[in-house]
């Protein structure tokens, strides 16, 4: 959301108490060590992570409080807004789509959406449903224009943010990570099936793999559902804390208004990853990737929806990853079947963010 979006009332100064892990079986130290020093270090008010092993048994771990202002302990396997987690699940509609023979990859975005693009240097004529989900359209990015008020927006709004600017770049040119491709590739589902982005997500994802702790938001529904720490906005460092866990989250629909928890995203990109929700031939074109730059890390890669990461024992992990207004969460799976979700209760700069990517490697790295 734009920077400097401020409502609510101001909150104590982080309570840095690490919570215990939850879960059977004793914690790999380094997991729950990375989420301290997240909580001391980095001054995180909560921190939360969850691990799968290769034969789908999680544990969970948590340090720092779940709300600053009463000190409660972070919930284990709390849900959390996960932010751009969404962007995998609009690709994935897109490429069940695709395998349905209903949307090509390489169509213009005008074979489905006729006349919705258009702008300065914006022809959806020229742009393919590919260059949306891998994110080489050079449409601009409507989240640089929202305006300070936290309010609901609707789809074709955000949209008009977007088309009252030039484009960034012609069609296919370079790479560039913009949320307004997946309002379009939401938009595009929605008229290709004549539902909801919602309910395709919840039908053809959420309840196939039995995502018990996940849901696309309701408009207007700001209260997160079942058990969750609260998520704070900072407008820089050592500023107040601000309670943003309720604010209005239609901003970023279908590029970024989910809501789960590490242990779901887990069970999501096990699935994803391991064939379940695609067949090879779409699941291949997901895997196909370019590289990558900010808000990515030095050796990022980017698929359809789906990005790698290189870990420091070797190979890479699949996931995504995802930054909302109170909540910033990382993880994905190991070639060798380990799955991990990192959560923190803020938006973080680069180095707790760094720091989130250790708790990540150290977990799918540990022997």
């Amino acid at each position: 959301m734009a920077a400097g979006v401020v409502a609510g009332v101001m909150v104590m100064g982080v309570l840095a108490v690490p919570a215990g892990a939850v879960g059977p079986g004793a914690p790999p130290v380094a997991v729950q060590r990375g989420l301290d020093r997240l909580v001391r270090d980095d001054g995180v008010p909560g921190a939360l992570a969850s691990v799968q092993g290769r034969q789908g048994h999680s544990r969970t771990y948590t340090a720092g409080v779940g709300d600053v202002v009463t000190g409660v302990e972070v919930p284990g396997d709390g849900q959390v807004r996960v932010g751009s987690n969404t962007k995998t699940f609009t690709a994935v509609v897109v490429l069940q789509l695709v395998a349905e023979g209903k949307v090509a990859l390489d169509a213009s975005v005008e074979t489905y959406l006729p006349g919705l693009l258009r702008g300065d240097g914006i022809d959806g004529r020229q742009i393919t449903v590919r260059q949306l989900l891998q994110h080489t359209s050079g449409l601009p990015d409507y989240t640089h224009y929202l305006g300070e008020d936290i309010r609901f927006y609707a789809p074709g709004e955000l949209l008009d943010l977007a088309l009252a600017h030039e484009a960034h770049f012609a069609p296919g040119v370079k790479w560039e990570y913009n949320n307004t491709n997946y309002l379009v590739a939401g938009l595009l589902v929605e008229k290709v099936t004549g539902r909801s982005l919602a309910e395709q997500i919840e039908r053809r994802v959420v309840r196939r793999i039995g995502l018990r702790h996940t849901y696309f938001p309701a408009p207007g529904e700001v209260a997160l559902r079942e058990r969750h720490p609260r998520g704070y906005d900072q407008e820089s460092a050592g500023a107040p804390l601000v309670d943003a866990t309720e604010w209005d989250p239609s901003w970023a629909w279908a590029a970024g208004q989910m809501v789960s928890t590490n242990s779901d995203l887990n069970r999501f990109f096990s699935a994803l990853l391991s064939g379940r929700l695609l067949p090879k031939a779409q699941l291949d074109q997901m895997r196909t990737t370019v590289a990558a730059t900010y808000p990515f890390p030095a050796g990022a890669r980017y698929g359809l929806g789906l990005v790698s990461r290189p870990l420091s024992c070797g190979g890479v992990f699949w996931g995504h990853g995802g930054s909302m207004t109170g909540y910033e969460t990382l993880g994905g799976v190991a070639g060798n079947g380990r799955a991990v979700g990192v959560a923190v209760t803020t938006q973080p700069g680069a180095t707790t963010k760094d720091h989130m990517g250790d708790v990540v490697d150290a977990a799918l790295c540990a022997r």
